[in-house]
């Protein structure tokens, strides 16, 4: 849980640094999502 948690605070702070324009927004999303996706994969 606690890598799960990390994860997302690491997306967050990607998030919130490199979104410049929408479409940098979307590619941070969808990277997000994928990291949060291979530490749920991970931990199954």
């Amino acid at each position: 849980m606690r890598k799960i948690l990390a994860c997302i605070a690491i997306a967050g702070a990607v998030l919130v640094s490199a979104c410049n324009t929408v479409e940098g927004v979307g590619k941070d999303v969808s990277s997000a999502g994928d990291t949060v996706a291979n530490a749920a994969d991970d931990n199954k």
